[in-house]
């Protein structure tokens, strides 16, 4: 059996996933995907854990696709080929799906080289940090390619039409103050306290929040924010707030907030999600 290309970590709640091919700047393979996928569908059913951090051994974070095998990399001999596995749903982007569809919260903790498929895989987290070195890029025009691992539905969201149009076709690499000024960050840190603030963030969600709120919440914002109207979200959030209101984590979330203590919630994302969700699955 190959050596693991993901690392896990369980911490207090906190998953933190390390992409482990330092030698090659965590370059992207079929293999590192699968274990991606396979890590945030593991977190999203496991009541322990709330957060997820995705970070890089070493140096890079992930310096795009592995493409040691040439052109074949994308395609064609199916021996070389990083994407398109034909073990994997969608032409090997489940990946993406695992990490969208996941009801934990996520962080990416950019410490290196971002690039391509490095900078996409991250797009769907919900909170991305860079270390003062870190580098980014939509690299696929240069490489005859499209935006892959549907880049070119996160991005725009993310960052603004404008800003995605001009990174995606320039297909330069950029720092990350360049990145904090286009919104696709949150803040620069340095290489010693990036973890940390991500740590920070995480425990922050862990010790003051409903695991089940947390998960609806999280659909909600990123299935509705792109809707033309909200009467269809006006539908969902006043009959989960009904649902939710009559329950124990309301209760304990209001007698702790009137104690002045910690709170306790006792809902699981595993077993006590409301009867309304998931929405998006009902005609």
């Amino acid at each position: 059996m190959s050596e693991s290309q993901v690392l896990t970590e369980l911490d207090a709640g906190v998953l933190t996933l390390t992409l482990n091919r330092p030698d090659k700047l965590n370059a992207y393979t079929a293999q590192m995907g699968r274990e991606l996928a396979a890590a945030f569908r593991r977190a999203d059913t496991d009541d322990a854990v709330r957060v997820v951090i995705v970070t890089g051994a070493g140096k890079g974070f992930c310096a795009g696709a592995d493409i040691s095998g040439g052109a074949d990399s994308f395609g064609g001999n199916p021996t070389t080929k990083v994407f398109g596995d034909a073990d994997a749903p969608r032409n090997g982007s489940s990946f993406i799906e695992a990490i969208f569809d996941c009801r934990k919260p996520s962080i990416a903790a950019i410490n290196g080289a971002a690039v391509g498929v490095g900078l996409t895989l991250t797009l769907p987290m919900d909170i991305r940090l860079a270390s003062t070195g870190a580098k980014f890029g939509c690299v696929f025009t240069r490489r005859g390619l499209v935006p892959e691992a549907a880049s070119a539905w996160f991005l725009p969201r993310i960052v603004g039409l404008p800003q995605a149009l001009r990174w995606c076709y320039s297909g330069r690499v950029f720092d990350a103050a360049e990145a904090l000024r286009g919104g696709l960050i949150e803040s620069v840190e340095s290489p010693e306290g990036l973890l940390a603030r991500a740590q920070e963030i995480a425990r922050e969600i862990v010790d003051h929040t409903a695991p089940v709120a947390v998960a609806l919440t999280r659909q909600m914002l990123w299935r509705f924010s792109a809707e033309p109207t909200p009467w269809e979200l006006l539908k969902i959030d006043a009959a989960m707030n009904m649902t939710l209101g009559a329950g124990a984590d309301v209760r304990e979330g209001v007698a702790s907030f009137i104690a002045k203590r910690a709170p306790n919630f006792p809902g699981q994302v595993s077993t006590d999600m409301p009867p309304q969700y998931p929405w998006w699955t009902r005609t």
